[in-house]
């Protein structure tokens, strides 16, 4: 009987407490549900506990919702079980014919591509585009080539020409964040354009320049100057695989950045482009104009399979590039890494099976596939649809695995949580892990859809900080 008494004494603190939590939580999210903002909103909460697994509180956590950029949470952790924190992406250089005794080389120098999103990119050292064009030139003229009879052609064969989910938007498209997947990425999929205001509202703004140079784009400029305050409401619209774009919308006077990034339309092209001008820069002529298989394809020419290799680049870590994807809501990394998982099956990389092999891979480990309506991998689609009890289960299951830590150092620090953002038209969410000061963990996943006004995050944390 005393040590009956002494196990409830024990346990009771516990219970009053989380008992006290799920209070609290309910409280807060009553004042969210009653705000104005939320009137005609949809809003889910699941709170688990991140020992037991167990529903601290939860509210509408079967309802399918937008996830918007949280989505990545479940992409991330899907890459993890399937390619490992090791996998690293090969982008391989090589050539075809053969190379005369004077160096010249009667065929072609090939890019052939992986999917390796991070190729050009300036976030880690080893990507960035002037060491992989200084590599591959190192490499060209180790074997001699001093001519070439042919140019660069870029086989991004691998992922097929389909490069935008279905479910996007065509005010995304076109712009750095809905940049197209394919198997060769170059610099993220994105350039710049350097904008200045005209000195009066609706007046014409100035397209300064592009970085880099794009001299086989045309853009036309249909921007005018927004009054003093109003800032960056500049879309571009550029589809893939084109070479005509336009800019649109206003650009605000008095504005700090210097412009907007836009999507490549063909980043294969480019990256093939982008090395035939250095090598022409360094006397080495190439006598065609720099391809791709896809190009080569509707001249019903490819690329042949007999090739010599010259040089092998690996990515970082797929721990490296979830840390970029999730920090900074990289939308590409989602995209490449679903179709990676697809073509890794055998089967086509498109998105579609790429989502399809998450929601498998999930519904195998016991979530209800009819939980995961998914369109894409990056959340920028909104007809995505995830319920919240869906993603933090699966939240809650990583947390088992040898690779989490790498997972949790991924979740940008949010109100003093690790919790991702999500945020499209009139969506926002929040999902991740969140420690309190007493040792007690939880798992967080709250969300909005349709609320109107600005400035629902604070009262989403207001919910949230009932867990403090």
């Amino acid at each position: 009987m005393k040590r009956i008494l002494y196990l409830l004494l024990f346990a009771l603190p516990q219970i009053v407490n989380a008992q006290t939590t799920a209070q609290k939580l309910e409280r807060a999210y009553q004042i969210l549900v009653k705000d104005e903002q939320a009137k005609y909103a949809i809003t889910s909460l699941c709170i688990l506990d991140a020992n037991t697994g167990k529903v601290i509180f939860a509210n509408n956590e079967n309802i399918g919702l937008a996830p918007a950029s949280t989505l990545k949470t479940i992409t991330s952790a899907t890459a993890f079980y399937n390619l490992s924190k090791d996998f690293r992406y090969e982008t391989k250089l090589s050539y075809t014919g053969k190379i005369t005794a004077e160096g010249t080389l009667q065929g072609d120098i090939i890019i052939t591509g992986s999917g390796d999103p991070t190729l050009g990119s300036w976030r880690y050292e080893q990507t960035k585009e002037n060491n992989i064009l200084n590599q591959w030139v190192v490499a060209i003229k180790a074997a001699g080539i001093k001519k070439i009879e042919g140019s660069v052609v870029s086989d991004d064969s691998a992922f097929g020409t389909s490069t935008i989910p279905t479910g996007w938007i065509w005010q995304d498209i076109g712009n750095y964040y809905g940049a197209g997947a394919g198997s060769i990425c170059w610099r993220e999929n994105q350039f710049d354009v350097h904008l200045r205001a005209g000195s009066s509202v609706e007046s014409e703004v100035q397209l300064v320049k592009t970085v880099p140079q794009m001299p086989y784009i045309q853009l036309v400029n249909e921007l005018t100057t927004g009054a003093s305050g109003t800032g960056d409401n500049a879309y571009g619209f550029l589809p893939p695989y084109t070479n005509i774009g336009y800019i649109r919308g206003t650009w605000g006077m008095g504005i700090k950045k210097s412009g907007i990034s836009l999507a490549l339309p063909d980043a294969a092209f480019d990256v093939a482009y982008r090395l035939q001008d250095t090598l022409k820069k360094l006397n080495i002529e190439c006598t065609k104009n720099a391809s791709s298989a896809r190009l080569l394809a509707l001249e019903k020419k490819q690329i042949s399979n007999e090739q010599k290799p010259l040089l092998t680049i690996f990515s970082p870590t797929l721990s490296q590039m979830v840390y970029w994807f999730q920090k900074k809501s990289i939308n590409l990394y989602g995209e490449q890494l679903i179709k990676t998982l697809a073509y890794k099956q055998g089967k086509e990389a498109s998105t579609k099976n790429g989502a399809k092999a998450v929601i498998d891979f999930w519904s195998a480990k016991g979530i209800d596939k009819n939980a995961l309506n998914m369109i894409d991998g990056s959340g920028l689609s909104p007809a995505n649809r995830v319920t919240s009890m869906a993603m933090a289960s699966i939240l809650f299951q990583a947390q088992k695995e040898s690779w989490f830590s790498d997972y949790l150092n991924s979740f940008p620090d949010y109100n003093g949580m690790n919790i991702k953002s999500g945020n499209i038209n009139d969506v926002t969410a929040y999902a991740g892990y969140y420690t309190a000061k007493n040792g007690s963990k939880y798992i967080a996943v709250i969300n909005i859809n349709n609320y109107s006004g600005s400035g629902i995050s604070r009262k989403l944390f207001q919910v949230l900080d009932a867990l403090k």
